[in-house]
This record gives C-alpha cells, sequence and structure tokens, in this order.
C-alpha cells in the first residue's frame, strides 16, 4: 500500500455551495468556518471572473484561493468569451496570479467540435506551458423523457475515457452516473487529483447532495483518499439554495466536520 500523507488534503469550500450568494459570501463563510480555502467558480457570480476582485477578497479575508472552476458549464459559456481555448488560457493566469494550482475543466461538449477533436493534446500542453494541474471532471449521461441517454459530450461524459493525465472526482456526478465513487478512486488511481465532495442517488437530477446524505459512500472514498497517500484538494461541493444563511453555514459547517473526521490520519504508533 502506497505511504499514507504526512498530512491530510486541505479541505477546500467551492463557491458554487454558496449559491445564490455571492462569492464575497463565500470567502467570507470559508473564513468563518474554518475551511483551508476556496475554489472559485468562474461565472456563477460575475464578480467571481473579475480576478482582481477576487485577489482583493482573498487578501482581506485571508483565505487562500487553491483551485479554479473555468467557465466550462453549459450556462457559463459565454463568461470570459465563446473561446473555450480562450476561458482556459484565463482560468491559467488567474490561477498563477491568484496562487491556485489546479484548474477543474468539463469534457467539451458534442457540438464544440474543434474544441473536442484537439481537447487532450491542447489539455497537456497547457500543462507544460503553465505548470499547473488540469483536472479534467467527470460528468454524467444526459437522459431524455424515455430514459435513454442523449449525447452531450465528445467523445464520452465519462472522464476516465480521454487521454489526460488529470481528473476531477464528482460524488453526485458519479451517482448520476450510477457509478461507484469508491470504485472509480480506487480505478483512476494517480490520475485523481481534485475532488469534488458531495453525494448523490442513482436518478435522473445532478442532486449535490451533502457528504453523507447520499449512496455513494463518502465516506468510504475519504477512507480511501488518506489510505493511497492523496495529495489534491478535497472541495466541499454542495447544493444549499433555499437556505437561510445560518442553515446554509450550519450545513457547510456539518461537511466540513464530516470531511475532516474522514480524512483523520491515523497517530502514528509510539514504542
Amino acid at each position: 500500500m502506497p505511504p499514507q500523507p504526512a498530512v491530510a488534503p486541505r479541505v477546500v469550500l467551492s463557491t458554487s455551495s454558496v449559491y445564490p450568494e455571492s462569492t464575497a459570501a463565500g470567502f467570507a463563510l470559508t473564513r468563518e468556518l474554518g475551511y483551508d480555502g476556496i475554489e472559485i467558480m468562474v461565472g456563477v457570480d460575475p464578480a467571481s471572473a473579475d480576478v482582481d476582485s477576487v485577489a482583493r477578497l482573498s487578501e482581506y479575508h485571508e483565505v487562500p484561493v487553491l483551485a479554479i472552476h473555468a467557465p466550462t458549464l453549459l450556462l457559463t459559456q459565454r463568461v470570459w468569451g465563446p473561446d473555450p481555448w480562450e476561458k482556459l488560457d484565463r482560468a491559467a493566469m488567474a490561477a498563477h496570479q491568484l496562487g491556485a494550482d489546479v484548474v477543474v475543466v468539463h469534457p467539451p461538449f458534442r457540438w464544440q467540435r474543434s474544441y473536442a477533436s484537439g481537447f487532450t493534446e491542447g489539455i497537456r500542453r497547457l500543462e507544460e506551458t503553465t505548470g499547473l494541474t488540469f483536472a479534467v471532471e467527470n460528468m454524467f449521461p444526459w437522459r431524455g423523457p424515455g430514459g435513454g441517454e442523449v449525447r452531450a459530450y465528445s467523445p464520452s461524459w465519462d472522464c476516465a475515457a480521454l487521454d489526460v493525465d488529470h481528473l476531477t472526482l464528482d460524488l453526485s456526478h458519479a451517482a448520476t452516473s450510477r457509478l461507484s465513487s469508491l470504485q472509480l478512486v480506487r480505478d483512476w488511481g494517480e490520475r485523481l487529483r481534485h475532488v469534488h465532495l458531495t453525494d448523490g442517488t442513482d436518478g435522473l437530477a445532478d442532486e449535490h447532495l451533502l457528504p453523507g446524505e447520499g449512496d455513494q459512500d463518502a465516506a468510504g472514498v475519504l477512507a480511501e483518499l488518506v489510505a493511497t497517500g492523496y495529495t489534491g484538494h478535497v472541495s466541499v461541493e454542495v447544493k444549499t439554495r433555499g437556505l437561510s444563511r445560518a442553515q446554509r453555514a450550519e450545513a457547510l459547517a456539518a461537511s466540513l466536520a464530516f470531511t475532516r473526521a474522514h480524512l483523520a490520519v491515523p497517530a502514528e504508533p509510539h514504542g
């Protein structure tokens, strides 16, 4: 078995976890609750696309930015321009300015033909030229009313099928794909470089439940990360829409406590 890390992975709060509150609220809650840093979801809040503003928030709240989620979602296709390569270039520049070491990116959509055809080569080139980790996130099949799959990604929603070196595991997406996150951790091995900790069930919806509330064995996933010596970040990315600020803070505090408890590195034996 690989040696366990000397310290547990850092636990990050994704700004998408505070939606519909702002990026500024994400920084405030990260500091208040004691998370180790923040992941910026670019585009959910317009301020998230203003790198100088994010830098000021990071300095003011004394919260490090550890990851950048590039605006490659369906709803953020116009953020930082329509060209997907420009988005990734700007994500890399933001990461360097803010001190992040990983950029999360989704697989190409089917209609992004030119982007898709050169995606794996482009990702590898970006890693070589920027020194950053570009970790491609697992998505899930879109299903029509009859339950049949609608092809949305090219060549696949399954990031492990792509010829890329680094992957992001999202537990909710694994649930919607009817896969086991624990098995994916084992199958991906050293390709796994970033984790979106959440939960879900095998229904049609991408639920982003609090960890432990779905069927993805989030506790087992975290224990496996420790056992295999995982050194990336664990980013809590859950859905809190519809909650009050107090309820949101309570949910995110519980998620942090859950994550730290199951990431605890066993003490070294003495004597």
